[in-house]
């Protein structure tokens, strides 16, 4: 075992992340639709990383010098060959779930049909639904001299046919996505059996193509890489960087090909065709049985929702014990440090503070770093109405949100009219972190009230991913907060810190001297521990000193929902590293670091995972968790869901992930439903002692 290395090639360990997602989709004991959602969610994932993690490396691949992955030594190329490899197995899987809950759909009356399995009378029905609803709005195309190969949009139907006429072959294209088009039309009699609207264009495409023969006829869904560079020559070369990001937004619509699917088989020469007219190679087709796009299953569940046995228990954000309904949310945070657990409990308190903090004659400033925000955000909302009331409002907005710039762009310039200072970031650096800074002026001292999150200030994922929220008025935090704002706005970077983490020049040495510390209490024969939760670990330096401590002696835990570029469990090397992954109801998003032993440990909360990006290519906070009852709880939430059996899976010394075996008897330990039901009983007991009082 002593040859066996314990590093994992990032982009493969991805993929075993989004296999678990597919687990979710095939798990039994998940309710139906929630099945769905899973497999919707795997299919959008794996479009994204194709757009960007896969178009990023074509583009490596094309470089003149090549440069090899730095923990694996894989070349771009090799890479791709095994990302294809293992897309291809992953696809094929996900043919077999989408059967499987076609099956279980049909058992709750909700069929998909094609037209191999409809009586004529439907097939007649369809027939004129297509000529008076369909076919005036189509735009076929006839591939020829003067009818050049049209643009594909991205992730984007179309229908291709293979047309004869004397002898000669043409091909003909027809897109399915217009903006016009429903997803699927329901048959006559019953809303609930329905067929695609793509499978009915290429089921009449000879009607379409009525001068020619059909020879063959497809499907073909395009993914076009996203990875557009943010600091490319446009960026430098416009005055104002807000339309240089609109200019590269257009850019990357058009980019090219790096995927295509398609849903019948076809001519090994047709699909060579369509490959030597996108530029792609035969390794990046795939076949799919499955439709090319599932988003449609929203609308089935939407069918389904009166059978709440299809779904999970219902859940509702509940309030905080933490927070008092009839005190000021200001003074409450000035009594003590206060916290949030979302989505098991609701961001109104956060949203009360800054509601508040707008009309509070003492508060002088709001400062903000915005990543992504909700389409309709209340918390841009108030900080709009603190700039109208007079305020200094000064918000960081992360233009280079991926696939939320657009989102991003609107909200700057509501900000920008409102009266609020706008700052679009730093040169080569993204700013992630979740830093919102209150000041307040009283009898000429200066106060602070400052909120340090793990998550993106946006209602909406507040209620589906977890994430942590810390409020703290404690002046040490506040003025290293300040210094954080006040560098951003001059364009720099934090260079020193005592309390805070703060990338890039202040968190990833900081952890390594945490690490180190507990290295030297192992040499010692002390008690040595270090626990972390992250979605992502790719960090080399981080990865290389999480193994001397393993190979030191300490203790180390670590919940990694998603890329793990570190196997645990290697004997001589990391055999005291254990890695799992919780993949359940709710997304995992909070990132904590834990350094040491019982309460004398060292907590943090942060924005940052332990990877390169977050450690030194981004601007992230981290705040340590002083107040002695929140460091329990969280360090309770931490132990509880190391003890998750149901739905965390346990990261094996060969890479393979999986469940946990339980025994018979065993307790079963869901720590997402647990901390849910735990939010339930605080709320209610909380609401029974208001009540007394």
């Amino acid at each position: 075992m002593s040859g066996i290395s314990y590093y994992a090639n990032r982009e493969l360990s991805w993929l075993k992340f989004n296999q678990r997602v597919l687990e979710e989709a095939q798990d039994c004991s998940n309710p139906l639709c929630e099945r769905l959602s899973f497999l919707s969610i795997f299919q959008s994932n794996l479009d994204e990383f194709f757009m960007v993690r896969v178009g990023s490396l074509f583009d490596q691949a094309n470089m003149q010098e090549i440069k090899r992955e730095n923990k694996t030594n894989m070349t771009p190329q090799e890479q791709l060959e095994k990302i294809f490899k293992q897309s291809r197995n992953l696809l094929h899987k996900k043919d077999e779930t989408y059967l499987n809950l076609q099956k279980l759909l049909k058992e709750e009356g909700v069929e998909i049909v094609d037209f191999h399995s409809i009586s004529s009378k439907d097939a007649s029905y369809l027939k004129s639904y297509f000529e008076s609803e369909l076919a005036p709005l189509l735009s076929p195309q006839i591939i020829g001299k003067k009818q050049p190969f049209p643009f594909l949009q991205n992730k984007s139907i179309y229908a291709v046919v293979v047309l004869e006429k004397k002898g000669n072959e043409k091909l003909g294209i027809v897109p399915c996505n217009s903006g016009v088009f429903p997803k699927y039309i329901s048959l006559p009699g019953t809303k609930k059996r329905i067929i695609l609207t793509e499978e009915i264009i290429l089921h009449f495409a000879p009607e379409i193509f009525s001068h020619y023969n059909i020879k063959s006829k497809t499907l073909i869904r395009i993914i076009r890489s996203a990875d557009i560079d943010t600091q490319e020559e446009t960026l430098e070369e416009e005055n104002d960087y807000r339309a240089a990001m609109e200019k590269l937004i257009r850019i990357r619509k058009r980019l090219c090909p790096v995927k295509m699917e398609f849903s019948r088989l076809m001519d090994a020469s047709v699909i060579a065709k369509l490959c030597e007219y996108l530029h792609l190679d035969e390794e990046q087709v795939f076949y799919s049985e499955a439709p090319l796009n599932l988003s449609f299953f929203s609308q089935i569940r939407d069918m389904l929702r009166k059978n709440k046995n299809l779904f999970y228990q219902r859940r509702v954000p509940q309030h905080s014990p933490d927070f008092k309904e009839d005190m000021p949310i200001i003074a409450q945070i000035e009594e003590r440090d206060r916290f949030l657990a979302f989505p098991y409990e609701r961001i109104r308190p956060f949203l009360n503070l800054l509601q508040q903090a707008g009309s509070d004659p003492n508060v002088v400033s709001i400062k903000m770093t915005l990543y992504r925000v909700a389409t309709n955000s209340k918390i841009v909302e108030a900080l709009i109405e603190a700039a109208e009331n007079g305020k200094d409002v000064v918000v960081l907005v992360e233009l280079r949100a991926r696939f939320d710039e657009e989102n991003n762009i609107e909200w700057s310039r509501r900000l920008e009219d409102a009266g609020c200072r706008i700052i679009y970031g730093l040169d080569h650096l993204k700013v992630h972190s979740k830093l919102c800074l209150i000041t307040k002026r009283t009898d000429n001292e200066i106060s602070y009230i400052t909120q340090i999150g793990t998550g993106n200030y946006n209602e909406k994922t507040a209620e589906i991913y977890t994430d942590y929220s810390l409020m703290t008025a404690r002046p040490e935090i506040g003025i290293e907060a300040s210094r954080v704002f006040n560098s951003l706005c001059m364009g720099q970077t934090i260079k020193d810190t005592s309390y805070l983490l703060v990338a890039p020049n202040c968190l990833r040495n900081k952890i390594i001297n945490k690490i180190e510390e507990e290295i030297e209490k192992a040499k010692a024969g002390q008690n040595a521990y270090i626990g972390i939760k992250v979605n992502s670990l790719t960090d080399k330096r981080l990865i290389d000193k999480l193994v001397e401590a393993s190979k030191a002696g300490v203790k180390v835990d670590m919940i990694i929902s998603g890329i793990s570029c570190l196997i645990a469990g290697i004997p001589n090397k990391t055999e005291n590293i254990s890695i799992r992954s919780i993949v359940g109801r709710f997304l995992e998003h909070t990132r904590i670091y834990i350094f040491g032993t019982d309460l004398d440990c060292m907590v943090y909360i942060a924005s940052a995972d332990f990877m390169t990006r977050n450690t030194i290519r981004r601007v992230e906070v981290g705040v340590p968790i002083l107040d002695k009852d929140i460091k329990k709880r969280v360090l309770s939430m931490f132990a509880l869901m190391m003890k998750d059996n149901v739905k965390a899976r346990i990261q094996h010394p060969d890479g393979t992930y999986k469940k946990i075996s339980v025994q018979e008897g065993e307790e079963l330990i869901n720590s997402q439903e647990i901390f849910y039901e735990q939010a339930y009983q605080n709320a209610c007991k909380n609401h029974e002692e208001e009540s007394q009082n």
